[in-house]
């Protein structure tokens, strides 16, 4: 599910690059942006459910300068699962088009026995299941946003396991989107690495104890 809300208070001259800023798992926290192009929010937006905090984010989207602001759902999103507010608002489905680039965004991710089951947003208790959900990536995107890392880029927790999707790993090799942002696992927060066509960006605002660690990602086209 990929969300767009859209405003018109940013303008670039000719001649200037297009600037994209990613920024990921902002658990209730909401910096002051540097506005740009295009916002990318990969998903764990709020601190909570309830609407006090839903209202919060969404006073924080409209406040950031940029023409275009997309997001989508994470793993503790479940106010964004069947709400037809939102969707009748916002919802674009999977992918839409800016200024030429191809971006499409997936919430999907994997959820463990272990897992809070209230952190279940989104998710599927098997790679199978995934598999389904990332065929729907196109092979023409340009950027690809997704709320989990693939397997092994990007995804090892503070004990050392990876716990990305092999299934999104797949598909990505097979796209070779040109970025590939993404959140959920927040030891790798604010780090980047390019594997062959594809530039890989965990942009988690947040480390693994909750805390404010990194400033979004910004991206120059």
């Amino acid at each position: 599910m990929l969300v767009s809300s859209k405003t018109t208070f940013y303008r670039v001259t000719i001649g200037e690059k297009m600037l994209i800023d990613c920024i990921s798992d902002l658990h209730g926290h909401y910096p002051k942006l540097s506005g740009g192009n295009i916002l990318i929010v990969a998903g764990d937006l709020c601190a909570n459910d309830s609407l006090y905090e839903q209202d919060r984010f969404h006073d924080w989207l409209s406040m950031q300068d940029y023409e275009s602001k997309l997001y989508l759902a994470g793993n503790h999103d479940t106010f964004l699962i069947n709400n037809s507010f939102y969707e009748s608002q916002h919802f674009l489905g999977g992918s839409c088009q800016f200024n030429g680039l191809k971006i499409y965004g997936s919430p999907w991710s994997k959820s463990f026995p272990r897992m809070n089951p209230k952190c279940k947003a989104f998710t599927c208790p098997t790679e199978d299941g995934l598999r389904e959900k990332f065929k729907q990536i196109p092979d023409n995107t340009d950027i690809l946003i997704t709320h989990t890392p693939p397997y092994g880029i990007l995804d090892e927790t503070a004990s050392g396991e990876h716990v990305g999707s092999k299934a999104l790993l797949e598909e990505v090799l097979q796209v070779k989107p040109r970025f590939h942002l993404f959140g959920h696992v927040h030891e790798q927060g604010g780090k980047q690495i390019t594997i062959g066509e594809t530039t890989f960006v965990n942009c988690s605002h947040v480390d693994e104890h909750y805390n404010v660690k990194h400033e979004a990602t910004r991206i120059k086209l």
